[in-house]
């Protein structure tokens, strides 16, 4: 074997192509791996046969090669980056071919045959490395220690946050996920996490596709740019939605075409239309190449009439945007396939967000990840991957590294019509003026000028802003720009805080501790704060703050509930736990209640975050097995594209908010009314409407009622005649129930009576339902089966009305439901067993 480039190239193309002649294989079998001291080896020679190897995951990490072999697992918090690891697999081949490695953590060297032809020190930047092989040959990685590099006496940063576990961290491109011990679990991100493959020429090669997708009213334009090798421009042409060019040779050498089509089905996130995505292929004499999917959308940044607003009008229809920020479906494996994305995209668009925020302190996601919600019709807000930091920008070697990093993003993802918008970071300005420094610390060089160039040059369709939050005279205020909003939550601010902040657009929002639903997680029941002996408490918390947000939950549990928490959790442990669950459900869909209201100038609100990175009560919204937590299910309630919800204005009044964010009219029915004891209606009211395509109506409830009720209780003549008031909304064509909101003009208390509440076992067809009916208002209903997820929970029922909830088995099975359906102001259990 002889190498006939030593010196690495940047990989220009995220994705090699699928093209006839040539063959790209996965090195993804016969891996071994080995852990040895920092340093012990200087190069693969000198490792002995007779060492514990152990078989490998590649893609993969150490971490997860250590957990299926039974060397490691989360309740150790054995630290990972004191130690280098070795991989060892066996390839062949004859002739000049290519290696690709899509993925490197972090301290990297590669090894062939002994012979050193890769060091990377990005875990975010993919390398391609010409060889010539001649039969069987061996090939080493070895991913160096990263602590004694963080440990390095370095330049001191003009500030240190406190969110990273090593300051050292902003000199290398690593992920911050293992180093966020307020929140996140301490697993390293180290090994071949992205793929490795050998590719075999043939005679033709795409060397750099450039494909820009953009809509100017119902005509799609298309240009395509494609770096051949091997290939005649003649017989050339590019097919999208059953149109066709020529492909001709431009000035740069490029084979390029032009399509224009009228007519083309645009690209929508899914709450307000179809995502609908258009094939791409070239074809060049007898090959055909797939260039994969584009859709057709428009995006325009809208800044309010006042000029500081922030909100995002796609295909010239003004959108709000809700969702949650991303963490990671694998913490421990950072597995990048459709199947580990699915499950909890799927979950995304099933609560009716529309957007979701990758942060800069994840992971670049994978090529499915994009995929996924392009077909899904997920919006992404994409951060690249900085945070927090005073980082180097005075040096160049970082800076080129960055710049490659950002360029190959952008390069891969270049079709994907979902992600929406491209933030240079989270919390760089911030964590400075935070620190009290000058504004012109808050940002530098690689912000302002070398990320915003790189979108410039390959996605200039997208609107790009340097930091999250942003804008204001501080870069963290909420009534301009970009902000992370935690007065409610965190701050423990009233609900109205949510209105008075005047939060214009929110890429981090409502972070509270919540309690999962599934039996195993009962660790608040035992202890509150639970706590590894690193002292990283699996409540989370800001690190170096004197409070957890267990205690943010309960500051909002008394409020709502009037009850004493900390007694109420040594009294009634499983009460405490119920009313915890029910609680941020409320509150969640309460607050974006406000922000969804006609006349508010919220555009948008993201939810921090999706998913538990590990076991307990942490800020996911799922837990950390994928199970849906009662937060989910508040947002799932508060984000219907069609929805009624209410607003108290005091003595104003009650108001109701009617939203329609389709591209069709719909014809609805409204009932309103209001309950005393939770059973004798007071008032009714019914109109029929029909909601405009992308719509939001006002109705003051004494519209409906025809005259004055004291609806919120705000006058208080005389004994309140009422404590519940719901309103329900009716698809006018089927009947079918699209929408509830109710209010409590006192509260929602913590008093608890008979309700008679039943549940009954409907099959129908495959699928099982429950039927629940009740005598008497039902407050926050939990429905828990271990088999089965029902696809509604932590709802309010209405006396004299049914609901039917779908139970969906989380494996498949041939079992019955028997589980436990229960309300927080109930005394009794129904439906079969408790499990």
């Amino acid at each position: 074997m002889t190498a006939t480039a030593i010196n690495s190239k940047a990989w220009q193309l995220a994705k090699v192509l699928s093209i006839s002649g040539e063959r790209k294989m996965p090195v993804a079998s016969g891996w071994r791996m080995i852990r040895s001291e920092a340093g012990a080896f200087l190069d693969p020679s000198g490792l002995d046969k007779e060492l514990e190897w152990i078989p490998a995951e590649v893609p993969g990490t150490a971490a997860a090669s250590l957990a299926k072999a039974g060397l490691w697992q989360f309740e150790t918090h054995e630290p990972l980056e004191t130690h280098d690891f070795w991989y060892r697999t066996a390839i062949e081949g004859k002739g000049a071919m290519r290696l690709l490695f899509e993925g490197l953590a972090t301290l990297a060297e590669v090894y062939l045959d002994d012979t050193l032809i890769l060091t990377s020190d990005n875990m975010f930047l993919a390398h391609e490395i010409e060889v010539t092989l001649s039969g069987a040959h061996r090939l080493d990685l070895c991913f160096r220690a990263l602590e004694p590099v963080l440990n390095q006496k370095r330049k001191r940063a003009r500030w240190r946050p406190r969110l990273p576990s090593a300051p050292n961290l902003r000199f290398v491109r690593t992920t911050l996920l293992g180093h966020a011990p307020g929140w996140s679990p301490p697993v390293h991100a180290i090994g071949p996490w992205r793929g490795i493959f050998q590719i075999e020429p043939g005679p033709l090669r795409v060397c750099d596709a450039d494909l820009r997708a953009t809509l100017d009213g119902t005509r799609g334009h298309l240009d395509v740019r494609l770096d051949v090798e091997g290939a005649d421009a003649h017989d050339a042409k590019v097919t999208c939605a059953d149109h066709s060019a020529p492909l001709a040779r431009n000035a740069a050498g490029q084979i390029a075409a032009h399509l224009e089509l009228d007519g083309i089905e645009p690209w929508w996130p899914h709450t307000h239309g179809e995502p609908t995505l258009h094939a791409v292929t070239a074809e060049i004499g007898a090959t055909t190449i797939d260039l994969g999917r584009v859709g057709f959308r428009h995006i325009e940044l809208d800044r309010g009439a006042d000029g500081k607003g922030f909100g995002l009008t796609i295909n010239g229809v003004p959108l709000f945007c809700r969702g949650a920020c991303w963490t990671n479906a694998d913490i421990v494996g950072l597995s990048a396939t459709r199947e580990t994305y699915l499950p909890g995209l799927s979950l995304m668009r099933d609560a009716g967000m529309n957007m979701l925020r990758v942060g800069g302190t994840m992971v670049y996601e994978g090529d499915e990840f994009y995929s996924l919600c392009d077909e899904l019709g997920l919006m992404v807000w994409q951060d690249f991957m900085f945070a927090n930091f005073d980082y180097p920008v005075d040096d160049e070697a970082f800076m080129a590294s960055a710049v490659a990093e950002a360029r190959q993003f952008l390069a891969r993802t270049q079709a994907s019509p979902s992600i929406i918008a491209l933030c240079g970071g989270s919390e760089v300005a911030q964590q400075a003026a935070m620190f009290g420094l000058p504004e012109k610390t808050w940002s530098n060089s690689l912000f302002d000028s070398v990320l915003p160039r790189a979108v410039t040059d390959l996605r200039p369709d997208i609107p790009f802003v340097p930091h999250t939050p942003y804008g204001g005279e501080l870069p963290f205020v909420t009534h301009e720009g970009i902000s992370h909003y935690y007065g409610v939550s965190a701050y423990c601010f009233p609900i109205e805080d949510a209105r008075r902040a005047d939060v214009r657009f929110a890429t981090e929002c409502l972070c509270f501790a919540n309690v999962p639903d599934a039996a195993p997680f009962t660790l608040e029941r035992d202890a509150p704060r639970i706590e590894h002996p690193a002292f990283a408490p699996r409540v989370p918390r800001d690190t170096g703050a004197t409070w957890f947000f267990e205690d943010v939950r309960n500051f909002y549990l008394e409020a709502l509930y009037r009850v004493d928490a900390a007694a109420l959790c040594q009294e009634d442990p499983e009460r405490y736990l119920d009313l915890s669950r029910a609680v941020t459900a409320e509150v969640m869909e309460a607050t974006f209640a406000e922000w969804r209201r006609t006349g508010s100038i919220t555009r948008g609100g993201l939810v921090w975050f999706f998913q538990d990175l590990w076991p307990g009560a942490g800020w996911g919204v799922v837990d950390s097995l994928g199970e849906p937590k009662s937060s989910y299910f508040g947002l799932k309630r508060a984000f219907k594209p069609v929805t009624v919800i209410f607003t108290d204005e005091g003595i104003n009044g009650l108001r109701l908010h009617l939203i329609n964010e389709t591209a069709v009219a719909k014809p609805v029915h409204l009932s309103l009314m209001a309950l005393r004891d939770g059973e004798v209606p007071v008032m009714r009211a019914k109109r029929e409407i029909i909601l405009d395509p992308h719509s939001t109506i006002m109705l003051p409830a004494t519209d409906l009622w025809g005259g004055f009720f004291d609806t919120t209780y705000a006058y208080r003549f005389g004994e309140p005649s009422h404590d519940v008031t719901f309103a329900q909304l009716y698809d006018g064509e089927s009947n079918e129930l699209i929408a509830e909101a109710f209010h409590f003009p006192l509260g929602r208390g913590q008093a608890r009576h008979e309700l008679d509440l039943e549940a009954e076992l409907v099959q129908h067809n495959a699928d099982w339902h429950l039927k629940l009916t009740a005598k008497r208002f039902a407050q926050s209903i939990h429905i828990s089966d271990e088999i089965f997820r029902a696809e509604d929970n932590w709802f309010h029922l209405a006396p004299g009305f049914s609901r039917y909830i779908k139970l969906v088995p989380r494996h498949p099975t041939y079992a019955t439901p028997k589980g436990r359906v229960a309300a927080v102001n109930g005394t009794s259990i129904a439906y079969g067993n408790e499990p």
